[in-house]
C-alpha cells in the first residue's frame, strides 16, 4: 500500500497570523498546557535546577483533566496483574498498539499513581484504608482507583496545583507556533497574550531549551463533545506547522453514554461515566430492550467502540438519536455515594436516575492519536515533546481502553522528566521570528463542527468524508487575529488531517467505523502518519 489510495493533498494554514513580537523570555522548559500531563511533569522537574514556564490559554484548571470522572487503571489488586492490564489494553487498541509502550505503562504505572498520592491525593479508601478498585468497560477485573466517586481528575488537578513550586506560569496566552533553528530544531514559542475576551493584547518569544506539548485533546472539532472549551487540538495544529508527524488521528474515541440534551445541543456536555456501567447499569432503547445483550459477550462493558457502534447502529436502523442509560437498579444510595456529580448534573437538567432512565448518546471524547511520540515525550523534532493526549505514543491503538488516559499522562510526564534531567538540549538560535501569517475566519467553526460531527463521527462514509474534505478547502480566511480566529484555524488544521487519515483508512477498525467496509483487514495493520510543508499535507504510513 502506498499513499496513492489516499485523496488529493490538502492544504491547511502554515502558520498562525499575529503582532510582531514585542517581549522576549527565556526558561530552559516551556510546557504548553496545565492539566495532567503538563502540571506532573512540573512537579517531577522540581529540584533539578531547570526554569520551568508553563503557558494555558485559558487559567490553569480549566483543561480536561478537571472533567475526568471514570479514575485511573492500575493492576494493584488482588489477583490482577500488568500482563492481564497489558492483556486488556491491546484487545481495547484493536491490533494497533505497541506492545512495548503498553508494557511501560502498565508495569510503571503503579508507581506513578504512588507519585500523586505522595503529593497530596485523596483517592477513595474501604474501612480499612486500602484503595478501592472498580470495574469499568473492557478491563477483565476491577482495577480502576477514583477519587470522589467520580471526581478524580478533579483531586488530581487540586493536588498538582498545589504541588507546583517555582514555575513561571503564563495565564491566558495562546502558544500559537514553535520557533526553530536553521535546522528545523525547536528553540521556542511565539505567544500571544490574551485579554479576558480573547483579544490579543500583544505577542512575545519565550526561547526555550525544550518545548513540551501537553494541550490535551481536540474534542472541540465536533459539535458534540465531552471534553471542555479549550480542547481545540491546538498542540498537535502546532506540531503540524513545526513539522512533526502526527499519527492516528482517525482514531476518536466516541464515549457511548453523554447525556443527551437534544438535537441542538452543541460544546461541552456531560459525560455519564463507564464507572456506572461498571456498577450494573444497562443500555436500553426506547422500548426497555437492551441494546448490548448479544453484541458482545462483555455485553454493556464491552470496549468504547463497540459499545458507540451498536448504539449508532441501532439508532440508526430505528430513526432515533439516542438511547437511554437506565441506573435505576443501582438504588439511590449507591448513585449518591459513587456517582455524586453525575446525578447533580441530569438532575439539574430534569431527569432523575433514581427514578428514570438517562437519556445517553455517543459524543467525542478522547484522540487516541496525535503527535508521534516514545514513552519518554520525544517527537520528530528535535527540541519538541508531547506527553499525555495531544502524543501517540502507541498505548491506545484503535481504541483506548478505559482510565488509560490519566494513568499515560502520569506515567509519561515522570518518564519526560527523567530524559529531561539527564539530557537536555542546547539553547538553539532562532533562525526566523517574522510574523507572516494567516487565521481561518472564526464564524467558519460552528459550519465545520457540525459537519465533522455529522461526516467523520461515530459511522464514515466514503461520500459524507469526501464532502467534509471539499467543505474544509473552501473555509474562508479571516480578519484580525484572536483567540476566536485561532481557535478555528488549529479546529480547521485537525479537522483537515482528521478527514484526509480516515479517507486513507480502507476498514473498519476500534474507533474508525465505515458504513461501506464493516470488517478488519490485514493489510491494514499499520498506522496513518500526515506531516505539512509550507501547508500542505502528506500522509504515510507505517507498520
Amino acid at each position: 500500500m502506498t499513499a496513492t489510495l489516499c485523496e488529493p493533498a490538502l492544504a491547511v494554514t502554515a502558520r498562525l497570523a499575529g503582532p510582531r513580537p514585542t517581549w522576549e523570555r527565556r526558561a530552559d522548559v516551556i510546557v504548553v498546557g496545565s492539566g495532567v500531563a503538563g502540571l506532573s511533569l512540573a512537579h517531577s522537574l522540581a529540584g533539578s535546577g531547570l526554569s520551568v514556564a508553563i503557558v494555558t490559554k485559558a487559567t490553569v484548571g480549566e483543561g480536561s483533566t478537571t472533567w475526568a470522572q471514570g479514575g485511573v487503571a492500575i493492576a494493584s489488586g488482588v489477583g490482577d496483574s500488568p500482563e492481564e492490564h497489558l492483556r486488556d489494553t491491546l484487545v481495547a487498541g484493536a491490533g494497533l498498539c505497541d506492545e512495548a509502550a503498553v508494557r511501560i505503562l502498565v508495569t510503571e504505572g503503579p508507581a506513578a499513581v504512588d507519585t500523586i498520592l505522595r503529593a497530596g491525593a485523596q483517592f477513595d479508601t474501604d474501612s480499612d484504608g486500602r484503595l478501592q478498585f472498580t470495574r469499568e468497560g473492557g478491563h477483565s477485573r476491577a482495577r480502576i482507583v477514583h477519587a470522589g466517586g467520580d471526581a478524580t481528575g478533579l483531586e488530581i488537578q487540586r493536588t498538582l496545583e498545589k504541588a507546583v513550586h517555582n514555575v513561571d506560569v503564563f495565564e491566558h496566552a495562546f502558544a500559537l507556533d514553535a520557533l526553530t533553528d536553521q535546522y528545523g530544531a525547536v528553540a521556542g514559542l511565539r505567544v500571544g497574550r490574551l485579554d479576558e475576551n480573547g483579544n490579543c493584547l500583544e505577542v512575545g518569544i519565550v526561547r526555550a531549551r525544550a518545548v513540551v506539548l501537553a494541550t490535551g485533546g481536540m474534542g472541540q472539532v465536533y459539535a458534540s463533545t465531552t471534553n471542555p472549551e479549550v480542547s481545540t487540538g491546538d498542540g498537535v495544529a502546532l506540531a503540524l506547522r513545526a513539522g512533526a508527524e502526527v499519527r492516528d488521528l482517525e482514531f476518536v474515541q466516541f464515549h457511548p453514554t453523554v447525556f443527551y440534551r437534544g438535537p441542538g445541543a452543541r460544546g461541552r456536555q456531560l459525560l455519564i461515566s463507564e464507572a456506572v456501567r461498571g456498577e450494573g447499569a444497562i443500555l436500553v432503547d426506547a422500548d426497555g430492550e437492551r441494546v448490548m445483550a448479544g453484541a458482545h459477550p462483555l455485553a454493556d462493558l464491552a470496549p468504547r467502540d463497540v459499545v458507540s457502534a451498536t448504539m449508532a447502529a441501532r439508532m440508526a436502523r430505528t430513526g432515533v438519536d439516542h438511547l437511554y442509560l437506565d441506573a435505576r437498579d443501582l438504588g439511590e444510595d449507591t448513585l449518591l455515594r459513587r456517582f455524586p456529580t453525575i446525578v447533580a448534573g441530569v438532575r439539574s437538567a430534569g431527569i432523575d436516575p433514581v427514578t428514570e432512565p438517562i437519556p445517553v448518546a455517543p459524543a467525542a471524547h478522547y484522540a487516541c492519536g496525535g503527535v508521534t511520540a516514545d514513552m519518554s515525550g520525544r517527537t520528530s523534532v528535535t527540541g519538541l515533546y508531547a506527553i499525555g493526549e495531544v502524543a501517540c505514543t502507541g498505548v491506545h491503538g484503535a481504541n483506548r481502553l478505559g482510565s488509560n488516559s490519566l494513568l499515560e499522562g502520569l506515567v509519561t510526564a515522570r518518564r519526560l522528566a527523567t530524559l529531561l534531567k539527564a539530557e537536555l538540549p542546547p539553547q538553539r538560535a532562532i533562525e526566523d521570528t517574522s510574523i507572516a501569517g494567516s487565521t481561518i475566519d472564526a464564524g467558519a467553526r460552528l459550519e465545520l463542527t457540525v459537519g465533522m460531527a455529522r461526516d467523520v463521527g461515530v459511522m464514515r462514509t466514503p461520500e459524507g468524508m469526501r464532502d467534509m474534505a471539499r467543505l474544509l478547502q473552501k473555509a474562508a480566511p479571516a480578519g484580525d487575529p484572536g483567540l476566536a480566529a485561532w481557535e478555528a484555524t488549529n479546529i480547521h488544521t485537525i479537522a483537515t488531517a482528521l478527514t484526509a487519515a480516515a479517507l486513507c483508512r480502507a476498514e473498519s477498525r476500534g474507533a474508525h467505523r465505515r458504513s461501506d467496509i464493516t470488517d478488519r483487514r490485514d493489510e491494514w495493520l499499520r498506522h496513518i502518519t500526515i506531516t505539512a510543508r509550507d501547508g500542505v499535507l502528506s500522509t504515510g504510513e507505517t507498520a
